[in-house]
């Protein structure tokens, strides 16, 4: 791989890192809401948790997609 490749796929990760985070901190003022009866406050964190997880996804999925282009099976 490239250094940009490198680079790249890093940035990738740390992006992915980010976006969880973001998703743990989400969960942790949804538990907050939900334990003090503020359901609507809860469910939207909650739902923000679960964009952030997605938003990691993807970062994820776009790393695994450029793998596919590198890997080599036998005989390849």
């Amino acid at each position: 791989m490239t250094q940009d490749e490198l680079e790249r796929a890093a940035q990738l990760y740390v992006e992915a890192a980010a976006e969880l985070e973001r998703a743990l901190g989400h969960c942790r003022v949804a538990a907050e809401h939900f334990r003090n009866g503020e359901v609507p406050n809860g469910t939207a964190h909650a739902w923000a948790a679960r964009g952030h997880l997605l938003q990691a996804a993807q970062r994820l999925d776009e790393q695994a997609t450029q793998h596919t282009r590198k890997a080599q099976l036998p005989g390849d």
